[in-house]
């Protein structure tokens, strides 16, 4: 079995001291130009790819990484305008702080707890997960600096989010405002079956996702204080964030008759979907449809009536509130405004 090879063993081989070879891979500025050169091609030559990142991250006492645990796979969240945006305001807030982001996710459905105890981190930030999901005990039996976004809340934990109540309630005031009583919602974020299909006030009130499920209550909340009865509220359940789903839900909402005039929107996606299904179908908006959706990620170049929601904002707010080394907050909210644009009229 070839031995193995240690900073004292490049150090034996250069003839310099142990603390010299460490120099040159973690304080280069301590070494000359020719010294250092020296050193990383006798750790090149016997295969020495540098110090144990774990191990040294256990002697200085931090790791200068940032985990960010989210609940979608990666290519979903490289593609879903809200999560880049995001991810990129994190990124910068990384970047301030000079530490590496590792991005830790898991798939909905799938809970991979394993992957939050192994991680070399300094802290936290939760993206998005479902209650009850068993990462999130993991993170909190780390006792890392952590911060929650958007969901799940849990009592005692730092929690970073807009008000889903009150933002869901002024998408559904605005098209009452324009004389609309027969609404229509298509929402994800409801369960992890891969349900499609309608969804009774039952089956809403137990989303696991608290953010969907607060954006329905609100919905809800505000469409019943105008007089409207919700049991009679076409509810459709799609299974992902999608925009074929949001087509799906489009479809089945038009089908039913008498048709909804307003569809909302628990994402911006799903409304996309719903504007392809009314297009199919031949249904004017906002002639004889209103759409709304949720977000505004990728929702101005469809003219798509909306919830703003800054992400970039978030994504920087939550990297610097946990990564301050400063006492967080229980409850940050972050703004939200309706942005009325080309989807929504009064009905016909």
């Amino acid at each position: 079995m070839a031995e193995r090879v240690t900073l004292q063993t490049i150090a034996d081989r250069v003839g310099v001291s142990r603390a010299t070879v460490s120099y040159a891979f973690s304080r280069p500025d301590q070494l000359s130009a020719e010294l250092r050169a020296r050193i990383l091609r006798m750790a090149d030559e016997l295969g020495y790819a540098g110090p144990n990142p774990t191990a040294r991250s256990l002697r200085l006492g931090r790791a200068g990484v940032l985990g960010l645990i989210f609940t979608e796979t990666l290519p979903y969240a490289l593609g879903d305008p809200y999560a880049i945006g995001f991810l990129q305001g994190l990124a910068v807030a990384a970047e301030e702080a000079a530490v590496g982001l590792l991005l830790l996710q898991q798939p909905r459905g799938v809970e991979r707890p394993e992957l939050v105890r192994n991680a070399v981190v300094d802290a936290f930030v939760v993206f998005c997960l479902p209650d009850g999901h068993a990462a999130l005990d993991a993170v909190l039996a780390r006792r890392l600096p952590t911060l929650l976004v958007d969901e799940p809340i849990v009592e005692g934990v730092p929690h970073l989010g807009i008000d889903e109540l009150a933002a869901a309630g002024a998408a559904v005031r605005h098209v009452l405002d324009l004389g609309h009583r027969r609404l229509g919602l298509a929402v994800v974020g409801l369960g992890h079956e891969g349900r499609h299909g309608w969804a009774d006030p039952d089956r809403q009130e137990a989303a696991v996702f608290r953010a969907m499920r607060n954006r329905v209550l609100g919905y809800r909340a505000a469409a019943e204080a105008e007089g409207l009865d919700w049991a009679r509220t076409p509810v459709y359940e799609v299974a992902a964030n999608e925009r074929e789903s949001g087509r799906e839900a489009g479809r089945a909402l038009l089908a039913r008759s008498p048709r909804p005039t307003a569809i909302l929107c628990n994402t911006d996606v799903l409304a996309l979907g719903v504007l392809d299904a009314a297009a199919e179908a031949g249904v004017k908006v906002p002639e004889e449809l209103s759409v709304v959706g949720f977000s505004d990620a990728g929702a101005e170049e469809a003219g798509l009536t909306t919830i703003r929601q800054y992400s970039r904002l978030a994504g920087r707010t939550a990297g610097r509130l946990v990564l301050s080394g400063e006492p967080t907050p229980e409850r940050t909210l972050l703004p939200h405004e309706l942005v009325v644009r080309a989807t929504t009229a009064p009905p016909p």
